[in-house]
């Protein structure tokens, strides 16, 4: 409660109880008995209720998130230039009054969910793009009146409630409808939405600005589309997330044949490569075999009975006798055992040339 409503009402207490005290005077001398109106009672009720009531009039007291406005006959244009700050002021009484605007930051939206904005019911902004399709668009407008240029404010609309009745919420609907025309319908839920909400925003901040009102942001909340258009997002959405699915599928599969072929490659080489080692060990064993095939052979040059000792070394050890082809119906009996008795006792070195045995004479 405020200074000026409190003393308004002790004002008018005194003045009823002026009312009581002369009711109750009249009332004794109705029933004859001796009473008499006391003046100064009569005084100080009458002088108090009135000073307070005039007090009550006079003092205006602003909160303050709150910037006063004057009414005055006395005033060019029915109100003072200035407008009332925070605090206590003085204004003649019973003759000037003040009205109240709340400088505090507001919000106005506009909602198609029940009860969610300023107005009961489906609010949001319907509007149409440039390929015709129809949307949906819930948003929020927050602001506040500027202090400075409150009085004409009150010159313009009168109140608060007609200002936002007849320029906040009519002004955003048309901007918003205005603009979304400009954008087709992939655009406006797509990528520019951003681009959307700050071109709307930087308007309203305009528009705001010359009917003596500060915007402090704007909000886009959310738009809706027909369910005719809704299903058709929704088939394109399912249908970009099975193209995606067989991309994926697709990779799978590159993968799975390129380690597949990674690992038949990796045995081809293996196998390239034990076969080139195999030629490689045949070639070498091959040379190996030449050599010693010379080597053999120029052993035989210089020692034709070479192959017979050698062929003695193979034969068995308890052979004793052989037992050889020879001309006509003669054989020829080898006795080993002398042979080898008569054979020098030096090993045959692997490269010098063999000491050939003496056979016996047949």
């Amino acid at each position: 409660m405020s200074i000026s409503s409190m003393l308004s009402i002790l004002g008018w207490a005194l003045i009823i109880g002026l009312g009581l005290y002369i009711f109750y005077v009249a009332t004794l001398r109705s029933q004859r008995r001796d009473a008499k109106v006391n003046i100064i009672i009569v005084l100080v009720l009458l002088i108090g209720g009135l000073g307070l009531n005039t007090l009550g009039s006079g003092l205006v007291f602003v909160d303050q998130f709150e910037s006063g406005v004057v009414v005055s006959p006395l005033s060019p244009g029915g109100v003072r230039p200035d407008p009332l700050t925070a605090g206590i002021h003085w204004i003649i009484p019973f003759i000037e009054s003040v009205d109240r605007f709340s400088i505090a930051k507001q919000e106005y939206t506009m909602s198609g969910s029940t009860n969610e904005g300023a107005q009961a019911g489906n609010d949001a902004v319907e509007a149409r793009t440039s390929d015709a399709q129809q949307v949906y668009v819930d948003a929020t407008v927050r602001f506040y009146v500027d202090p400075l240029q409150v009085v004409q404010l009150r010159r313009t609309w009168q109140s608060q409630d007609r200002y936002i009745s007849g320029f906040v919420r009519p002004t955003t609907r048309n901007i918003i409808y205005n603009t979304t025309s400009r954008y087709r319908v992939e655009d406006v839920y797509g990528a520019k939405r951003a681009e959307l909400q700050q071109i709307i925003q930087d308007q309203l901040l305009v528009e705001f600005e010359k009917q003596g009102l500060i915007l402090d942001a704007f909000q886009l909340r959310n738009i809706t589309f027909s369910p005719e258009y809704a299903q058709s997002i929704e088939q394109k959405q399912i249908a970009q997330q099975q193209s995606e699915q067989a991309k994926l599928l697709v990779q799978k599969s590159q993968q799975e044949a390129d380690q597949l072929r990674a690992k038949v490659k990796g045995e081809a080489d293996a196998v390239i490569l034990r076969a080139n080692g195999d030629a490689e060990a045949a070639v070498t064993r091959a040379k190996g075999d030449a050599e010693a095939l010379k080597l053999i052979a120029d052993a035989l040059k210089t020692n034709p009975d070479l192959l017979t000792y050698t062929y003695i070394q193979k034969l068995a050890p308890n052979v004793g006798l052989i037992l050889l082809p020879a001309g006509g119906n003669n054989p020829f009996i080898l006795d080993l055992n002398q042979l080898q008795n008569q054979l020098p006792k030096t090993p045959t070195p692997s490269v010098a040339t063999p000491v050939s045995p003496t056979l016996p004479t047949p």
